[in-house]
This record gives C-alpha cells, structure tokens and sequence, in this order.
C-alpha cells in the first residue's frame, strides 16, 4: 500500500509526492512532461510488492504540485532526496524525467546508485532539424501547435495522447481504456499550467558531458516511440561509459509504464540488483 507524502521545497512550495515503504532499495521515480507520478502507479505497486522503497513525486506545474515559483527542477530533486533519502538512490527517468536524472548525476554522482533512463530528454541537446523527424512526427506535431495557437487545448491534448501514448506511426486510439483515460488527465494538467515568462532557468549542457558520467545506466526504450528520440537513446547508451546493454520494449511507445507496468518493473527490478 501507497502512502502519501508532501515534501517542501527551499522556497515553501509543497511537492506532493506518494511512497511504497519497503525494506529494499530505495528507488525514485521521475515522470514524463505529459504526466505526473499516477504514471507510475503500476510499476511502483510492482516494486513495493518485491520489498522496494519506493517515491514519486508531482514535479511543479504537474498533478498536484502548483505552478509556483521558479521551476527548478533539479534544485527540487536535491531537496527530495535531502528529506527522503540518506542513502545512494535507484533514480528512474521518463523522457523530461530522465533529463533531470542525467542532470544530477552529472553534478552528484554520490547520490545516485544507479539510472534507468527511459526515452529521456537530454539537457543541452540539440534540437532535431525537420529533415530528421519522420513524416508522422512532423504531422502530428504540427496540428498540435495548430491547436495551441488556436487556444484549443482539449484537442491538443488529444492529440499528444496520439504522438506520445499510441506513437506517431500507430494509429490513433491504439491505447485504450484506464491508461488513455489517465493520460488525457494527467497532460490536461500539464497544459494548462501557467508560467510567467522569465520563470525558467537556464539548462545545464549535460549533453557535452554525458562521458564524464559514470553511473551505471540503463538505456531503455519502446519499439513504437518517436523514431529521432530511438535514435537519441542508441546514442546516449553508446556515449554512457557505464551504460549495459540498452533495452528495447515492443509494442509500445513513449510511455511504458502505463502500457506495460509489469515489464518496466522487471527492468527496473534488474537495474536494482
């Protein structure tokens, strides 16, 4: 059974947060920019089941975690891990949830026992050119800045639910059901957090440093998922000094623990030891 946690941030702002108390590892799960930590329900109850400690947490702007003050991401990660996590952490990334893991254990290494990185966003990465982005890609991506600027956020929602749940070459609709209900939830959140302009802060270049890593890592992916970001990951496991062999899961995209909780717990279980 889950209990709820709230942690506070230097600057007062509440992170809400959820934990699996265990005898295990302790792991700490990061979510993706279209999610929140109800993305990871399913694997952690995976985890707890197996003994895992285990925490997520709303980073600022997602689930219940207000859009409020400065979004540090990394400064809020420090601050988690100070209050929950006296030891070495398994810390576990999905997509923007992986940049921030990569981001700490380019800067504290101590802190981290090992990274399972999912499709994750990378700071300091280049931005693809158009001409490496797949027809689809380019497709869906530009009807869902088409919406934006429209104001129409209920079908921009729907359609990242297409480009990041069903993946762009899949049709759309290919998730069904309690996980497509609860993307569409936990993205409508995401959307429609208002940040002044000036609030977000520069992005470290982890992406020039990714060598100097040398956390043990595993580089994880779905089959289905944007074909530039499979590409980004062959090439973060090949620049990673400590990376094992990367992980391909099939027949899902962009957010495997909500398609496929069991198997992702199972990587994650292994990255454990």
């Amino acid at each position: 059974m889950s209990e709820r946690v709230a942690i506070v941030a230097s600057d007062g702002v509440e992170l809400a947060g959820e934990r699996w108390p265990g005898e295990g590892a302790q792991i700490v799960l990061l979510h993706a920019g279209v999610a929140d930590r109800r993305s990871w329900a399913g694997v952690a109850d995976e985890l707890g089941r197996d003994g895992f400690d285990v925490l997520a947490y709303d980073r600022r702007g997602f689930g219940e975690t207000p859009a409020s003050g400065v979004p540090d991401d990394l400064a809020d990660l420090r601050r988690v891990l100070a209050e929950t996590a006296p030891a070495p952490v398994l810390l576990v990334g999905n997509s923007q949830g992986g940049r921030i893991a990569l981001d700490l254990a380019s800067t504290e290494p101590d802190r981290i026992a090992g990274l399972v990185l999912i499709a994750p966003a990378i700071s300091g990465q280049p931005d693809p050119e158009a001409e490496e982005l797949d027809e689809d890609t380019l497709r869906i991506d530009g009807a869902i800045e088409a919406a934006i600027d429209a104001g129409d956020i209920e079908t921009a929602n729907r359609l990242e639910a297409h480009l990041w749940l069903d993946g762009p070459a899949g049709p759309e609709g290919r998730v069904e059901g309690a996980p497509r209900e609860l993307a569409l939830a936990m993205n409508a959140i995401a959307l429609a957090a208002e940040w002044p302009e000036d609030a977000r802060l520069p992005e470290p270049d982890t992406w020039s440093r990714l060598e100097e890593i040398h956390v043990p890592a595993t580089v994880v992916w779905g089959e289905l998922d944007l074909p530039f970001l499979i590409a980004g990951c062959r090439l973060l496991a090949e620049r990673l000094p400590n990376a094992g062999q990367p992980i391909v899961l099939p027949g899902v995209a962009h957010l495997p623990g909500l398609e496929a909780p069991g198997r992702v717990a199972a990587v994650i279980r292994d990255a454990a030891g």
